[in-house]
C-alpha cells in the first residue's frame, strides 16, 4: 500500500478503506510505511529531535533493559557464582525458596497490580527489593549468624520482582509491532544480562587472586551501589500512553479497572484463551534448571575464582543465545508458523545435548564428595576445565533460548497489554513455583543427580506440553483479535456487581500477511 506525498492533517477527517487502514499515513522514518490503527485517532504525530528518540519504543526497551540490568541482572550475576558467593550453600537455597514462594504468589497478581498502579510506579516499587536482597549477603558476609535476615530480604525480594517482572513483561510485549518482537525481546534480553556479564566481571576482578570458596566484602558493596541506581532508573521512562510503535499505531496503555475485576480478568483470560495452560509446564521449568547449575554444577566443584569466571562466560552466552533466536523468531525466510516450530526443535536439541554432556560429569561427583574437607575444588588452570567450562557456556545459551522463545509465544497469543499483564503474571508466578520447589530441594540437600535428573525431564515435559499450543494458536497471519475488556459497576454500599465483557479490539498492527515467493516467504 503506498503512503501519499502529503501528509494529513492532525485536525482533519482521514480516509480509510473497508479494513480501517488509513492509505494517507506517511512515513516516519525513511523507507519505512506506516500504517495506524482505527482506534479513535490514534496516529503518529513527527517524531524529531530529543523528545523523538527519547518516546520511540525501541529507546524505551532499552532503558526496560536498563532497569532489569542494574536489579535481576545483578542479581543473577551474584546467585550465578554459586551460594550467592557464599560457603554454605543451604542458607542461600533457603533465601532462594524463601524469594520464589513468594515471588509466586505475587506475581499471580502482579499483572492487576501493574495495571491498577501503572508501569513506572510498579516497576520503582519492584526494583526495591534487589538493594535489600544484596545488602543482607554482605551482612551475612559480615556476620554469618545473621542467615534470618537473609531469608527475610528474598521473601521481601521475592514480592517485589513480582511486580516489577510484570511491568516489564507488559511494556516489553506492548512496544512492538507483530513483526519486530523477537528482535525488541532480544534486545532487551542482551542488555539485561549484561547485568549478569558486568556483575560477573566485577566478582571476578575482585576474586581474581583468591582461591577461597567466599567472596569479598567489596564485592557487595559494589553489587549494593548499582542496584540503588537502577531503583531510580524507571523515574526516567516514558509514559506509554505518549508513545507510538514503529508502524504509526498508539502504544495502548494498560487500563485501570477496579480491583474486583482485575481479580475475575484472571479467570476471564483463561476462559477466553485456555491454550495458555499448556505453557504451565514450561513456565514452571523456566527457572528450575537454575538450582543444578548454579549451586550444584557452579559452586560444588570450582573454586570462588573459577566460579566468577564461568559466571561470566555463562551471562555472556546468554546474550549470543538470545541474539540467535531471536533471529531465527524474526527471520523473513520462513513463515511464522515454521518459525514457531524450529525454534521448539532447536529447544529440544538443546535440551538434550547440555544435559546428555552434563550427565557425563554428574556421574563422578555427589554432595556428600563435595562437602568432604578433602574435595579439590577445580581451579581455571587445572586439566579437563576446558570441557566443563564449555559445558556451562551452552547452559546459559540453553537459558536465553528458552525464555526469549517463552516470551515470544506469549506474544504471539496477544497484543493487548492488560491481557499481556495477566499472561506474564502466569509466567512469573508458575517460573517462580518451580524455582521455589528447586531452590528446596538443594536445601534439604537432595542428592544432586536427583536434582538433575528431574531438570532434565521437566524441561522435555515442558516443551512437549508446548506443542499443541504452537501447532493450534500460531498461524502464519494475525488476525483481528479477540480481546476482553472487563469492566465493573458498583451500585451500593456491598460493592456492586462485576460485570465482564469481551470485546473485539482490532490491531492494524498484528495484521500481517504472509505470502511465499520461490523457496521463502516474506510478511508485509
Amino acid at each position: 500500500m503506498a503512503a501519499s506525498s502529503e501528509k494529513p492533517s492532525m485536525d482533519t477527517a482521514r480516509p480509510q478503506d473497508s479494513k480501517g487502514y488509513d492509505p494517507t499515513i506517511d512515513t516516519l522514518y525513511e523507507g519505512t510505511p506506516q500504517l495506524a490503527a482505527n482506534d479513535g485517532g490514534a496516529y503518529a504525530p513527527p517524531r524529531k529531535g530529543f523528545r523523538g528518540l527519547y518516546t520511540h519504543p525501541f529507546a524505551q526497551t532499552i532503558l526496560l533493559g536498563v532497569v532489569c540490568f542494574m536489579g535481576p541482572g545483578l542479581f543473577n550475576a551474584l546467585n550465578g557464582l554459586g551460594a550467592g558467593g557464599q560457603v554454605d550453600s543451604a542458607t542461600s537455597a533457603n533465601g532462594n525458596a524463601a524469594l520464589y514462594a513468594t515471588f509466586s504468589v505475587a506475581a499471580f497478581f502482579a499483572g492487576s497490580i501493574t495495571n491498577r498502579l501503572g508501569s513506572k510506579l510498579t516497576l520503582l516499587i519492584g526494583s526495591t527489593g534487589y538493594s535489600v536482597y544484596v545488602a543482607s549477603y554482605l551482612v551475612a558476609n559480615i556476620k554469618p549468624s545473621a542467615q534470618a535476615f537473609l531469608i527475610a530480604a528474598g521473601a521481601f525480594l521475592g514480592f517485589t520482582a513480582g511486580l516489577l517482572w510484570s511491568a516489564q513483561g507488559s511494556l516489553m510485549l506492548a512496544y512492538p509491532t507483530e513483526s519486530n518482537k523477537g528482535l525488541y525481546i532480544a534486545t532487551f534480553w542482551a542488555i539485561f544480562n549484561l547485568g549478569g556479564v558486568i556483575g560477573a566481571v566485577l566478582a571476578l576482578a575482585l576474586n581474581s587472586k583468591s582461591k577461597e570458596s567466599v567472596v569479598t566484602d567489596e564485592t557487595y558493596i559494589i553489587f549494593l551501589v548499582l542496584t540503588g541506581i537502577g531503583m531510580l532508573t524507571p523515574l526516567f521512562m516514558a509514559n506509554p500512553s505518549a508513545m507510538y510503535r514503529t508502524d504509526g499505531s498508539k502504544v495502548a496503555a494498560p487500563r485501570h479497572p477496579s480491583w474486583k475485576t482485575e481479580i475475575w480478568s484472571l479467570f476471564l483470560s483463561l476462559r477466553t484463551d485456555p491454550y495458555i495452560i499448556l505453557l504451565f509446564p514450561m513456565f514452571f521449568g523456566s527457572n528450575y534448571f537454575y538450582t543444578w547449575q548454579f549451586n550444584n554444577y557452579n559452586g560444588a566443584v570450582f573454586n570462588i575464582r573459577t566460579r566468577s569466571l564461568n559466571n561470566l562466560c555463562y551471562w555472556l552466552s546468554q546474550i549470543f543465545g538470545s541474539v540467535i533466536i531471536g533471529m531465527l523468531l524474526d527471520s523473513r525466510r520462513f513463515a511464522r508458523r515454521t518459525r514457531a516450530f524450529l525454534a521448539w526443535g532447536v529447544l529440544m536439541a538443546m535440551i538434550f545435548i547440555v544435559h546428555g554432556w552434563a550427565y557425563i560429569y554428574q556421574r563422578h561427583y555427589t554432595r556428600r564428595m563435595t562437602m568432604s574437607s578433602t574435595f579439590h575444588h577445580m581451579d581455571m588452570h587445572d586439566h579437563g576445565y576446558a570441557g566443563r567450562v564449555l559445558l556451562y557456556v551452552l547452559c546459559g545459551i540453553l537459558d536465553a533460548q528458552w525464555q526469549t522463545t517463552a516470551y515470544w509465544m506469549l506474544g504471539a497469543m496477544s497484543n493487548d497489554p492488560a491481557k499481556l499483564a495477566i499472561f506474564t503474571g502466569f509466567y512469573k508466578s508458575l517460573q517462580a513455583a518451580g524455582g521455589a520447589v528447586a531452590w528446596r530441594t538443594d536445601a534439604v540437600k537432595l542428592p544432586f543427580m536427583n536434582i538433575f535428573v528431574t531438570t532434565w525431564t521437566l524441561l522435555v515435559a515442558g516443551l512437549l506440553f508446548a506443542f499443541p499450543m504452537l501447532y493450534m494458536r500460531v498461524k502464519d497471519f494475525s488476525e483481528a483479535e479477540e480481546e476482553y475488556d472487563a469492566q465493573a459497576e458498583g451500585e451500593g454500599d456491598d460493592g456492586g456487581s462485576i460485570q465482564a465483557n469481551t470485546t473485539v479490539v482490532t490491531h492494524a498492527l498484528s495484521r500481517v500477511k504472509t505470502t511465499h515467493q520461490g523457496q521463502g516467504s516474506g510478511e508485509k
